[in-house]
């Protein structure tokens, strides 16, 4: 359910603004963005797994805080990452 080590450096290679960025919002949002996607899968097979569900739902709205502080500090910046990440709004 958790992403692997190499999966996150690459996202955080692929999403960073320069080689030291490991904690913008952009690098936020992909990581929580993948894991989410994990847990969806996961609960094709385990519909009844209701702890895990809530823990679903926390990172959703953790994302939707992140994406919400971007999209009124920078909307350019905003925009690029959704559509980026194939995120709807």
């Amino acid at each position: 359910m958790s992403i692997t080590a190499e999966r996150k450096t690459a996202l955080i290679k692929t999403h960073r603004k320069d080689p030291k960025d490991t904690g913008s919002p952009e690098v936020q949002v992909a990581i929580l963005s993948e894991r989410i996607a994990n847990l969806t899968g996961h609960f094709k097979t385990h519909s009844k797994d209701n702890h895990s569900r809530r823990g679903l739902l926390k990172l959703v709205s953790q994302r939707r805080s992140l994406l919400d502080y971007l999209k009124r500090k920078d909307e350019a910046r905003y925009r690029a990452l959704i559509e980026k990440l194939g995120i709807r709004r």
